[in-house]
């Protein structure tokens, strides 16, 4: 009995030992983030996370979420970064926005890779002023696991973007707004579909007064792609 329980306690400690933490400041306005994450090898963080919000002002810890896969790259620092959202490229394990538009800062925890051709997906918490606390957004939480990775926002004109693809050939960036007490309506699409080989054909279709209107149009790929 002695030795199973000398040997359960000798995991326990090997399992907390194994953690990799960090801290991360620079990332929120109002909280620091503590990050767990069970292990990181030649600069890859990987497996069970735990995020642990600091309040700034007050120095308390104010909620802790978790990620059943918390994965990112460590920088040249060798720390994890924060908002940055690349497309085929880098995304931080935290990003900190107002995703919805409501003045409220919002959290987008990255769990795994699980999102378009195996790129980032992300659990989408969004603060609830009632509760006073972050709260999983099932259909943000969608839209970070359904298209190329974590979505960006448009504050200017309220918008959440999303990129999806199939193929080198066919893309399409698909814009929602936020309704209040509603979700998230999708209001534009720009599709490219240059299946075809010589030509690119472009359809941007736009949710106006409750109907889309749709238009397309054809292009060389060379004349469209010049870039």
């Amino acid at each position: 009995m002695k030795k199973n329980i000398a040997f359960l306690l000798m995991t326990i400690s090997q399992a907390y030992f194994a953690q990799n933490n960090f801290v991360i400041k620079d990332g929120s306005k109002q909280f620091d983030a503590q990050v767990s994450v069970f292990q990181c090898e030649d600069g890859t963080c990987s497996g069970e996370g735990i995020v642990k919000l600091i309040d700034k002002k007050t120095k308390k810890l104010f909620q802790t979420l978790k990620s059943e896969d918390l994965y990112f790259q460590l920088n040249q620092d060798q720390k994890p970064s924060v908002n940055i959202i690349q497309l085929y490229n880098e995304q931080s394990p935290l990003i900190f926005d107002d995703f919805n538009f409501d003045g409220s800062e919002d959290l987008a925890i990255r769990n795994g890779n699980q999102s378009g051709y195996g790129g980032p997906s992300y659990d989408v918490y969004v603060f609830n002023s009632t509760k006073k606390q972050f709260v999983p957004s099932g259909e943000l939480t969608n839209l970070a696991y359904e298209n190329l990775g974590m979505f960006q926002t448009d504050h200017k004109r309220k918008r959440i973007i999303t990129s999806a693809k199939s193929g080198c050939c066919w893309h399409i960036t698909t814009e929602y707004a936020v309704i209040p007490k509603q979700g998230l309506q999708k209001v534009y699409e720009l599709e490219e579909d240059a299946q075809g080989g010589e030509f690119v054909t472009v359809t941007t279709r736009n949710f106006i007064n409750n109907k889309w209107i749709s238009k397309a149009k054809k292009y060389k790929i060379n004349d469209y792609y010049k870039d």
